[in-house]
C-alpha cells in the first residue's frame, strides 16, 4: 500500500464477489412450484393438440354436399352456408342489407364515441338520431322501405341493439338510483334502495319472464308493448340496478370536503354533481363498470327463452337443419367468437380509459 493510500485511508479496488451457480434444474424451472406449473401447462397444451387437429388440420372448409361433413374434423362449411341465418335470423333475405347497415351504424357510432373529448350534448343528440335511423332501417314502413315486424328481427343486429340500448338507457337511471340511495331525502332514498335490492334479488331470467308474460297483463285494456320492447325494458332495469351500486361505490370514495366546498361556494346541486362529483366517481370505478358492461353483453343471449330471436337463437335454429350432420359445436363456437371479440374490445377500451385517467392524475 502506498504512502498516499495509507494517509487518506483509500482502499485498493477489489473484484466483485462471484455469483454462486444455480443447479441446472432451478435454472430451467425455478422452484418446485414453478416446475409443477410448467409441467401442467405442457400437459394442457398437449391435450389441446387433438382439438387443434379437429378445428384446423382435419376441418372441412368447403364441401360439395353436407354429407361430406359426416366424418373427420370440424365442418366450417356449415358456417359459410348458414352465416346469413346466424347473423340476421329470420330477417327477409332481400332486405338484409338494411340489417348490415344497422350493424355498421352501431359499430361506427361506438368508434366515434371512444374519445372522452367528444362526450357532450352534441354526441348524445347524434346517438338519438342514430338510434332512430336504426329503428327505421330495421322496421321499415317509411321512405319506401317494406315493413318488417319485430318478430322477424334477429341475429347480430338484435344482439348489438339490445346491448347498446340497455346500457345506454340504464346508465342515467343508475346515476339517479345511486344519488337517491346516497341522498338525505327519505322518500327518494327508500325508493332507490327498494328498487335496487328488488332487482338484484331477482334472476335475469325471472325478470325477462315478468316483462314478457306478466307485464301485458298489468297494462290497461288496449295497451300493448312489443315483445322486443319489453325485453329491452327488463335488460335496462337489470343493468341499472347493478350499475347503480358500482356508481355508489365511486361516490363513497370521494372526499366529502369537495362537496362541502362546492356548497360553500354556492354552486347549484346538479352542476356540482355533473361537473365535480360524477366525473371523479366514474373514474374511480372504471374496472367494475367495464365488468358490468361485459356481463350485460353476454346476458343478451338469455333473451331466447322469451322468444326474442337473437344471435344465439339463430345459431340454434341453424343447427336443426336435417341436411347437415348436426354441427352444433361449430355454430356455438362461431357465436362464442363474436361474443369474445365484443367483450375483449370492451376490455381493451377500459384499459385505454384507465391509462388516460392515470396520465391525467400523475401528469
Amino acid at each position: 500500500m502506498s504512502e498516499q493510500t495509507a494517509t487518506y485511508g483509500f482502499m485498493e479496488p477489489q473484484s466483485p464477489p462471484k455469483t454462486a451457480r444455480k443447479p441446472f434444474f432451478k435454472l430451467l424451472f425455478g422452484d418446485l412450484l414453478s416446475a409443477t406449473l410448467s409441467a401442467v401447462t405442457v400437459l394442457l397444451l398437449l391435450a389441446l393438440i387433438p382439438a387443434f387437429n379437429w378445428a384446423v388440420l382435419d376441418a372441412h372448409w368447403t364441401v360439395r354436399s353436407p354429407s361430406d361433413c359426416q366424418s373427420g374434423g370440424a365442418c366450417w362449411a356449415f358456417i359459410g352456408a348458414k352465416a346469413r341465418l346466424i347473423l340476421f335470423g329470420l330477417y327477409p333475405p332481400s332486405e338484409q342489407w338494411r340489417a348490415v347497415l344497422v350493424i355498421l351504424l352501431i359499430v361506427g357510432m361506438i368508434l366515434v364515441s371512444l374519445s372522452p373529448k367528444l362526450w357532450n350534448a352534441r354526441l348524445l343528440a347524434v346517438w338519438g338520431v342514430a338510434v332512430g335511423a336504426m329503428l327505421i332501417l330495421m322496421g321499415g314502413g317509411v321512405a319506401g322501405l317494406p315493413p318488417v315486424p319485430t318478430s322477424k328481427w334477429g341475429g347480430l343486429p338484435v344482439t348489438l341493439m339490445l346491448a347498446v340500448l340497455s346500457l345506454g338507457l340504464a346508465f342515467p337511471l343508475a346515476v339517479l338510483l345511486a344519488l337517491g340511495r346516497r341522498g338525505r331525502l327519505p322518500i327518494p332514498r327508500a325508493v332507490s334502495i327498494f328498487t335496487i335490492e328488488l332487482v338484484r334479488g331477482l334472476p335475469l331470467v325471472g325478470l325477462l319472464f315478468v316483462a314478457a308474460i306478466l307485464l301485458p297483463l298489468l297494462l290497461p285494456p288496449g295497451w300493448t308493448i312489443d315483445k322486443l320492447g319489453r325485453t329491452l325494458a327488463a335488460l335496462t332495469i337489470f343493468a341499472a340496478a347493478y350499475l347503480a351500486e358500482v356508481i355508489r361505490g365511486g361516490l363513497q370514495g370521494l372526499d366529502e370536503g369537495q362537496i362541502e366546498a362546492a356548497e360553500a361556494l354556492g354552486i347549484p346541486y346538479w352542476k356540482m354533481i355533473w361537473h365535480i362529483v360524477l366525473p371523479q366517481a366514474i373514474q374511480n370505478v372504471i374496472p367494475p363498470l367495464t365488468n358490468t358492461a361485459i356481463v350485460m353483453v353476454k346476458n343478451t343471449s338469455l333473451v331466447l327463452i322469451v322468444g326474442v330471436f337473437d344471435m344465439l337463437s339463430a345459431a340454434r335454429s341453424a343447427t336443426t337443419d336435417p341436411a347437415w350432420p348436426a354441427p352444433s359445436t361449430e355454430a356455438y363456437l362461431f357465436v362464442a367468437s363474436i361474443y369474445f371479440v365484443i367483450c375483449f374490445g370492451i376490455a381493451i377500451y377500459s384499459r385505454y380509459l384507465e391509462r388516460g385517467v392515470a396520465a391525467r392524475t400523475h401528469g
